[in-house]
């Protein structure tokens, strides 16, 4: 084929993509047939492309030599492959692009050689790029040319395209390259405000007005008294992170010269499951970014991961793997306190340097707030020792049972206790508070947790424990009553004492929820205790859930009570769950639902038949 006739064949064909685009829009609801000319018209191209290659082989020589004839055969493929109507990515072996044309930049959304010496898998949706991979490495053995539908995403694009591969040799090149000709199916553009900020000025002074606004939301978040005298910097700092600049943003803190992964939050839609959990139990230690930037002190920021082992290994693979991590960067928490690393999906717009620099902003701000919380903490050491005392450190291995709690002390000193303990009859658990606040009622919360647990070890009824607790709170008369409920626990079934406490909460197996009676009267108010008794069956996969008035008096703005009726709903669609997950999923709803409020004690406590 010459030269004029490969031009006017070009022309033809480009003349007829654009038909089919038109008529893609002006037909939405009818693709079948312009998708079926849209795949001829891909024959069509790798055909020409065929011809072109085999055109250029052939054409003479010029005297000067073989260099000038290499050279000016390249010219001419450069000229033919810019020009093509279609998009054309040619990549190497190992899948890195080393040519672009413009009609692929235009389709993909970035400046014409952006993605030039990047690799081209990372473009292809998570789930199909060993798929793609595998067709590679075939039509580089075989010679024998692929075609199958795939998801590029880019820049917050995303496509559905008919990708075809066909092996070629360019002249110069000593290996084997493949021509990768994509025809899109399907296109979702970026919303409103996703473009590139380059685009126009209005667009970058909106992404700068943005990154001011994170500035001044997380200073004042850092600002706030409760900030500075509970351990929540880091947790809402995360999440304020996490609504509106990532999908996955980790925190790893050093705690006594060891690193250590202190927040995982994750994208709002994804299930409380096991990826969670092995980004949580991952060492960040073995994070190559984490530690560069810990011993570097300065942030990084990859616009598009070329390595996805960068922050560590799962039972799955990398974790950027498993994530769909399409962009990251990482940045230093103060001084050598931590590393904060933020993740966003491929189908999204990617980090850029201006990202890196307000992160470096909220990494040091969010350093002096934890060095400030940690002097205002060591201030109230006696108000932090009265709510140790009310709470275990950690929960005893039931046999049996699998077991999880939660607890978020609220604007002053705590007064709820919650406890797992030994008894006579093996194991015993209980949970409650005393009404009021501040340090009395803390004292008072820890004498009946303490006469609950010395008390069990000789009686195997929880109901006479009780009773029992309740006489010696009268004789000590500090006019202050508590509220409570015990279980002790043989075999399967569970007794239970309710001392005017909240009823449990029993999930089973097909997610129904049941409560337990609960009522009675509060310890302290008559020398004669009035209490509640009952018995469950707590069957293999079924857990009971014992709560705190904190939890289910949260308000909204609203002021609606977050309420039991709301507490089954979530706790139905944890059926199955393990108690850690039960309590973490109820610990993020009642947040999602009071934003982030927290005014009394938020306890749960989760057992789990096994």
């Amino acid at each position: 084929m010459t030269m004029p006739d490969l031009e006017q064949a070009l022309d033809a064909l480009a003349g007829r993509v654009s038909s089919l685009r038109e008529a893609r829009t002006a037909y939405p609801a009818d693709l079948a047939p312009t998708l079926d000319a849209a795949l001829a018209e891909l024959d069509t191209a790798a055909e020409l492309l065929a011809e072109a290659r085999e055109a250029l082989q052939k054409a003479p020589k010029r005297a000067g030599g073989k260099k000038d004839g290499t050279q000016r055969e390249l010219k001419l493929l450069r000229q033919v492959f810019r020009a093509f109507p279609v998009p054309v990515i040619v990549l190497d072996g190992g899948g890195v692009v080393r040519r672009i044309n413009p009609e692929t930049s235009q389709l993909l959304g970035s400046p014409d050689g952006y993605l030039v010496g990047r690799s081209f898998p990372l473009l292809v949706d998570v789930s199909r790029r060993a798929a793609f991979r595998s067709h590679l490495t075939a039509v580089l053995q075989t010679g024998q040319p692929a075609a199958f539908e795939t998801r590029l995403a880019h820049q917050g694009r995303t496509h559905t395209v008919q990708l075809a591969l066909t092996r070629m040799t360019m002249p110069g090149e000593p290996q084997q390259m493949v021509a990768a000709v994509a025809l899109p199916t399907e296109v979702q553009l970026p919303e409103p405000g996703a473009r590139r900020p380059e685009q126009s000025d209005g667009a970058l002074l909106l992404a700068a007005a943005k990154r001011q606004d994170l500035l001044v939301k997380m200073a004042n978040l850092l600002l706030e008294e409760e900030t500075l005298l509970r351990p929540v910097a880091l947790p809402r700092a995360t999440r304020l992170l996490a609504a509106e600049w990532a999908d996955w943003v980790v925190a790893d803190m050093v705690r006594g010269g060891v690193l250590r992964r202190s927040v995982v939050v994750a994208p709002k839609n994804h299930p409380l499951g096991d990826l969670v959990r092995q980004v949580e139990s991952a060492d960040p230690a073995g994070s190559q970014v984490v530690m560069q930037v810990l011993e570097r002190g300065s942030g990084v920021v990859q616009e598009m991961l070329d390595d996805d082992s960068l922050l560590g290994f799962c039972a799955d693979g990398p974790l950027l793997t498993a994530m769909g991590a399409g962009s990251m960067l990482s940045v230093p928490i103060g001084s050598g306190d931590g590393v904060l690393t933020l993740v966003r999906a491929h189908d999204r717009r990617p980090f850029t340097l201006a990202d890196l620099a307000v992160m470096q902003e909220v990494g040091l701000q969010l350093g002096l707030a934890v060095r400030a919380q940690t002097s205002f903490q060591s201030r109230s050491r006696a108000a932090d020792a009265l709510s140790a005392s009310v709470a275990p450190r950690t929960l005893p291995d039931v046999p049996g049972y699998e077991a999880a709690a939660v607890y978020h002390p609220g604007a002053s000193v705590g007064a709820e206790f919650y406890d797992v303990f030994p008894v006579s009859s093996g194991w015993g658990f209980a949970l409650g508070g005393a009404v009021g606040k501040g340090e009395e009622a803390a004292s008072v919360s820890a004498m009946v947790r303490g006469g609950l647990r010395v008390l069990g070890v000789w009686e195997s009824d929880p109901d006479l424990v009780m009773r029992k607790v309740n006489e010696a709170l009268v004789a000590q008369g500090t006019g202050m009553f508590v509220m409570a409920v015990a279980g002790f626990v043989k075999g399967r079934e569970i007794r239970l004492s309710s001392a005017g406490h909240h009823p449990a909460a029993l999930l089973q197996a097909d997610g129904a929820v049941r409560f337990a009676a609960g009522g009675g009267v509060p310890l302290g108010l008559a020398p004669e205790a009035e209490t509640s008794v009952e018995r469950l069956t707590v069957a293999v996969g079924e857990t009971l859930v014992l709560y705190s008035e904190g939890l289910i008096s949260s308000r909204n703005d609203r002021g609606e009570p977050y309420g039991e009726e709301r507490l089954a709903d979530v706790l139905g669609r944890c059926a199955g769950q393990s108690p850690s997950t039960v309590v973490k999923a109820l610990e993020a709803d009642r947040h999602a639902f009071s934003g982030g409020q927290v005014w009394d004690e938020i306890v749960i406590l989760a057992l789990r038949g096994v």
